[in-house]
């Protein structure tokens, strides 16, 4: 089992979507009026997992068309709060091709939930072998504001329903093979139906965490995301992902925009 962490682009934020503020501004996490003192540059992350039973890839970073036209990608409302970058090779069919690896070679394309940084590069994928989200997230990202649905527009996208699995703030997930070796852990709160990974490597449990929190000190101190569609279960998720980062038998556990985080292999 190898697990790749990789840089598939970068995003500029306001500080309080990353971490929840109380202050009188009713909504700091849109950075609208705020200086740039309170912005700050996240890594957009992905994973490959090289698992003996298929490739598997983790949400699918920025489409290239970040690179040429963002407002038009993005659109007007998304792109007054936060902007992206995504360096030449930093594409997930950039990376990709480093690893010789094709779209059409990749068994599961897992979308932890449908916000932008994790489905905009969704196109570059859609010959990909099976393209996997969560029947919640699915539900709520076609009827709610704060997903750009074109990103996904045609995608073949399948949807899984939660069954019952022995991890997790609700006991709920996916066992993706059956086999106790990665689970799709319903870890709901930043959105309806956010899933986190839960891998078994050969020393123990490497947990990706999705944006359950934006890095370790979001649940070591307990800092809800800027942006929850339901606070108790954000709250239930971030205190999940801490015990569980506690554990003897937990190798790490690792925020999707952690800037502490470096691309990597573990294995």
């Amino acid at each position: 089992m190898k697990v790749h962490i990789l840089h598939t682009g970068k995003v500029y934020i306001d500080q309080a979507l990353a971490y929840k503020e109380k202050n009188l501004h009713p909504m700091p996490y849109t950075g609208w009026l705020r200086g740039e003192e309170k912005k700050m540059w996240v890594p957009v992350s992905s994973y490959l997992i090289e698992h003996p039973k298929g490739l598997i890839l983790v949400d699918t970073g920025w489409h290239e068309e970040m690179r040429t036209n963002q407002k038009k990608h993005l659109g007007r409302l998304a792109y007054s709060m936060y902007r992206g970058e995504l360096p030449e090779g930093d594409s997930i069919i950039d990376k990709l091709n480093t690893f010789g690896v094709k779209s059409n070679e990749i068994d599961f394309v897992l979308l932890s939930h449908l916000h932008s940084d994790h489905v905009s590069g969704l196109n570059h994928l859609l010959d990909a072998k099976k393209i996997l989200t969560s029947e919640l997230e699915w539900k709520a990202a076609n009827k709610k504001i704060g997903y750009i649905k074109s990103m996904w527009e045609g995608a073949p996208i399948k949807t899984f329903e939660l069954e019952d699995v022995p991890y997790g703030p609700f006991n709920k997930g996916l066992d993706l093979f059956g086999d106790g070796t990665l689970f799709l852990i319903h870890t709901p709160g930043h959105t309806d139906g956010m899933f986190s990974i839960l891998v078994k490597m050969d020393e123990g449990w490497l947990l990706l965490a999705s944006d359950v929190g934006y890095s370790n000190k979001s649940w070591t101190q307990m800092i809800l995301p800027g942006v929850t569609t339901n606070k108790s279960n954000a709250r239930q998720s971030l205190k999940w992902v801490r015990d569980f980062s506690s554990r003897k038998d937990c190798i790490q556990a690792i925020a999707n925009h952690d800037p502490a985080i470096k691309p990597q292999i573990i294995e």
